[in-house]
């Protein structure tokens, strides 16, 4: 029988052995190569540089063998363009600047892939036409200024030179508004490659070394980058229509909160004015500070001045976005996107439970206003008497399982039924029931 136990057992380690040796790799073979995607598909705002910033790190920390950085955009702020190609220079992973099919770099896009370790382009797209313009009430205005033009062609040389790339055509791209196919730009030194598609373009650059490293990437898996939530949220509001809507919105809502008090558009204004004003580059942690300073106004005056919960919703909602914004977004190393998730849950999650104690603080406080008065309630139900009451004896009786103390204007013996016609203090006022 012990025999026959161990002969099972061996067994049973066996065909463990033989299912691990199956299904573990050998040991030659290495961590899979990735390169992380993001695309900008939309204007350079005031998100861009963030989102930008967040890809560097994320490629960084998970070990991609580059970040490509898809460009469609029509051109967009020159301090974001400026931060964004600072930090891709002191990024340690290298950063490939991509045109993709149908796609076009103008304006910042431009001086961006110029910035960028390895500039390529897709066939018939387009770069060029950077000349800075100024937004005014008959629309965009080029900027003539020589201070600032000289200022702007200096920084785009400089940028070109660092990587190798044609300075005549960063100079004339500011002063003569130039511009260039995908063929033309390859012929003229201002990018290394002409690929229809991304996996085309790991292709041809797998081998090449860039910031002391080899690029393998011809096998590479490519992953799209998603911003964490609250760069998700400030690329939404950071749309140019978008934030301007808001601001606009964000007025007239003061103005006719102002004009009709009580409504509570004024708080829908204010926020709305906030987010729009973070939309247009405004400091994201003073807005976050003052939307949560905000909410906690609003849910104080609510739980002191309880309404139909207009003021503790839009406390809610602020105190939520604030606490969102508030979550650092820099590139350090200790926030990772794990790491980031958790600062989120951490701060929005009491923020939350709040906001669903005050809503079941409100539902209350409403229930109890729609509540009768308990003596309108009472007047008219029955009751049995326990003791013989009369107007000089009272004595108590039993109502729905309580004992009240009661008094009559006549006699009545125990254990009968009254009826209750009003109440004096705590005690009931009772007739015999007819």
């Amino acid at each position: 029988m012990h025999m026959e136990r161990a002969s099972n057992f061996l067994s049973f380690l066996f065909l463990c052995f033989i299912l691990i040796a199956a299904f573990t790799p050998p040991a030659s073979a290495g961590p899979e190569e990735k390169v992380l995607v993001l695309e900008i598909a939309e204007a350079i705002t005031p998100a861009s540089d963030n989102l930008i910033a967040d890809a560097i790190s994320k490629a960084e920390n998970e070990n991609f063998e580059a970040l490509v950085i898809s460009l469609d955009t029509p051109g967009g702020g020159l301090e974001e363009t400026q931060i964004i190609i600072k930090g891709i220079e002191n990024a340690s992973v290298p950063v490939i600047g991509y045109v993709p099919e149908s796609g076009k770099a103008w304006s910042a896009g431009t001086l961006i892939l110029m910035g960028t370790d390895i500039a390529a382009m897709a066939p018939f797209t387009v770069l060029g036409s950077a000349q800075p313009v100024q937004m005014s009430a008959e629309g965009t205005k080029p900027i003539e200024d020589e201070k600032i033009i000289n200022a702007l062609v200096k920084f785009s040389v400089t940028t070109a030179s660092k990587h190798g790339r044609n300075e005549t055509f960063a100079e004339e791209v500011i002063t003569k508004n130039k511009n260039l196919d995908a063929e033309e730009a390859l012929e003229a030194g201002v990018i290394e490659y002409v690929a229809p598609s991304i996996p085309d373009l790991l292709v041809q650059i797998d081998g090449q070394r860039v910031k002391e490293r080899t690029l393998k990437t011809e096998s590479a898996r490519t992953e799209n980058y998603e911003p964490p939530l609250q760069l998700a949220f400030l690329r939404l509001i950071s749309n140019p229509v978008l934030s301007s809507l808001l601001l606009t919105i964000g007025l007239y809502g003061i103005i006719f909160g102002i004009s009709n008090p009580g409504a509570g558009a004024e708080i829908f204004g204010i926020i709305a004015i906030v987010l729009g004003l973070i939309g247009t580059g405004f400091d994201i942690n003073i807005a976050a500070f003052f939307l949560i300073i905000v909410g906690v106004g609003l849910l104080i005056l609510e739980i002191q001045s309880p309404g139909f919960g207009i003021f503790g919703l839009s406390g809610l909602i602020s105190l939520i976005i604030g606490s969102i914004f508030l979550v650092p977004m820099g590139v350090e190393n200790i926030y990772t996107p794990e790491f980031r998730r958790l600062l989120i849950l951490t701060v929005v999650t009491p923020t939350i439970i709040f906001g669903l104690f005050l809503v079941f603080a409100i539902y209350k406080v409403a229930e109890t206003r729609k509540k009768k008065p308990v003596i309108g309630a009472i007047i008219g139900d029955t009751a049995r008497t326990i003791d013989p009451i009369g107007p000089k004896s009272p004595g108590f009786v039993r109502y729905k399982g309580e004992y009240w103390k009661a008094r009559s204007e006549e006699e009545i013996g125990a254990e009968e039924e009254v009826e209750i016609i009003g109440k004096e203090m705590e005690v009931l006022l009772v007739k015999r029931k007819i």
